[in-house]
């Protein structure tokens, strides 16, 4: 897609960091470089986000996820990850190019990334029934 800075990385035509690569994912360092190891995980096709991407992409991007999260605990030495993903304007997203955040995270390294919400004022029994798929 023109001036979609991820894809200008997966064509090569800018630079990155890659820390993997397979036939549906590419993941490298974000440029933030705000967290130890924070890292991007992109499909290789421009979707916009999850709720346009195709099941076969958006499973090899999960799958390099959760490969990358394993090796970052089990190899890299980091205790835990966070996930994070927005979809869509009003969720926040700002690259509109589909994109995982891996932060690997240790005990120690006193980040709060878990939003604090406020309290949903509708009841769980009503929401349920409005959001439930049948």
């Amino acid at each position: 897609m023109k001036d979609c800075i991820f894809c200008e990385i997966i064509k090569g035509s800018v630079p990155c960091y890659k820390i993997y690569e397979d036939e549906y994912a590419l993941a490298f360092l974000d440029i933030s470089n705000d967290c130890n190891g924070h890292t991007l995980v992109i499909p290789k096709k421009h979707f916009v986000n999850v709720l346009d991407c195709e099941e076969k992409y958006l499973n090899g991007v999960i799958n390099a996820v959760q490969k990358l999260a394993k090796h970052y605990v089990e190899t890299c030495g980091f205790e835990g990850v966070n996930i994070l993903n927005a979809s869509g304007e009003a969720a926040e997203q700002s690259v509109f190019h589909l994109h995982f955040h891996i932060l690997p995270r240790k005990k120690t390294d006193n980040l709060h990334t878990f939003p604090n919400l406020p309290k949903n004022k509708e009841s769980l029994a009503e929401l349920a029934e409005k959001l439930k798929l049948n």
